[in-house]
This record gives C-alpha cells, sequence and structure tokens, in this order.
C-alpha cells in the first residue's frame, strides 16, 4: 500500500497554474508543467502530481471542512527512501504552495488524518507532535498559525 498525502485546495487557479507554483526542492531533477499534471518523482523519490478535482456527488473535503476544492497534489512516499525526510519535502512544498495560492486548503493523509488546514485565511496544524516535529515547524516559520485541526468523520 503507498502512502499517499494530498492536498486539496478550494482556489480559482487552475490546476496548471497551481502546478506552476510547486517550488523546486534540492534534489530535484529538472521536470515540465506536463510532467507534474500526470507525475512524476521528485526529491528522495517522493512521485507528485498536480489536477483539477472532477465534481463529484459527495465530498468528505467538502461535507467535513466545509468547502469544495478545485485542484488537488497528490505526495506518493517512495516506501524504500527515508520517509521522514519526504515528508519534510511534503511540508515544505505546501507551506510554499499556500504562500502562492489562495483559498481553502488541507493537508492530509488518505482522508484519515488532518495534517493542516487553511480555512477563511487562518492556518492551524494539526496537534501531535510526532507530524509537526520541530523540523516541520520551522518550515512554516513566522506565519500565523495554531494548534489543533478537525478530523474527518
Amino acid at each position: 500500500m503507498a502512502l499517499s498525502y494530498s492536498l486539496d485546495i478550494a482556489t480559482s487557479l487552475s490546476a496548471d497554474q497551481v502546478a506552476r507554483r510547486l517550488p523546486v526542492l534540492p534534489g530535484d531533477p529538472e521536470v515540465t508543467l506536463g510532467q507534474l499534471l500526470q507525475g512524476v518523482a521528485v526529491a528522495e523519490g517522493t512521485w507528485l502530481r498536480v489536477g483539477a478535482t472532477e465534481p463529484s456527488p459527495w465530498s468528505v473535503v467538502e461535507s467535513d471542512l466545509g468547502f469544495a476544492p478545485t485542484v488537488w497534489v497528490v505526495f506518493r512516499l517512495d516506501k524504500e527512501t527515508d520517509t521522514a525526510r519526504q515528508l519534510d519535502d511534503v511540508v515544505r512544498r505546501t507551506i510554499a504552495v499556500l504562500d502562492e495560492v489562495p483559498g481553502d486548503a488541507v493537508l492530509h493523509f488518505d482522508y484519515e488524518v488532518v495534517w493542516l488546514l487553511r480555512r477563511g485565511g487562518e492556518l492551524s496544524l494539526n496537534d501531535r507532535d510526532d507530524i509537526w516535529t520541530p523540523q516541520r515547524l520551522a518550515a512554516v516559520g513566522s506565519r500565523p498559525h495554531r494548534r489543533g485541526t478537525p478530523s474527518f468523520a
């Protein structure tokens, strides 16, 4: 079973525009917009892909968190590589995207654990210290945030 983390965003930007705002991290290969939209391996072996959310008669994000995502970014971890470092990169990429992309957003593990939530411009981080290690909190920097996030029902 793959370890997948998703960043769901309700934004006026298109998937192409969000993909263009994904940061390049040390160790990343050169990737094209097309590769980001089809799926590509980046630093540490993490596979990522950006896409537009298809309308759905049900949406866990909408029903449980109160907003309808329009774009998603999927991060699939390489289980043969250091997953903690990959998760550090997931957090760095997510924070960088949130700095560039307006709208409500949630980073979650397989609709089970909410890592972070931005709703109405307010950022909240899961209160679990095993998720938000000092290194990952450092990626958040001085951005205003609080600890504690809602969960999926």
